[in-house]
């Protein structure tokens, strides 16, 4: 990987509880990371890859730099890809959100590649 192949830019978000007013807790997102280069890489081959396809689920893996705030990224974070997201009337994003399955450092500590998926819920 090489820092030229970092055309693509995204956005992580961390989860978030808040209480609602009556008692209870809301659970939203609160943006951790609100631009980084990255690298998509599609997953193609393999029953499993394609059983999610038919499944309108696309997997990809994305690479970013690895520095104190993308390592603090975990799976039950979401990610938004900027570049291709929409938002409806109401400002609810449509599209453009993934849901994070793995987070991994390679070995020499320079990169975070993500196993994300879209067409899930996040």
């Amino acid at each position: 990987m090489t820092p030229g192949q970092l055309r693509e830019r995204v956005a992580f978000d961390a989860p978030h509880d808040e209480p609602d007013g009556s008692g209870g807790i809301e659970t939203g997102w609160r943006e951790g990371i609100s631009n980084a280069a990255a690298h998509f890489r599609y997953l193609r081959g393999g029953e499993t890859v394609q059983a999610a396809r038919l499944e309108g689920r696309q997997p990809v893996v994305v690479t970013v730099w690895a520095n104190i705030w993308t390592r603090k990224i975990t799976p039950d974070w979401r990610m938004r890809d900027l570049r291709r997201e929409e938002f409806d009337e109401d400002g609810a994003l449509m599209r453009g959100e993934y849901n994070i399955r793995s987070v991994v450092e390679t070995e020499d500590r320079k990169w975070i590649e993500i196993t994300a998926e879209t067409g899930v819920a996040v």
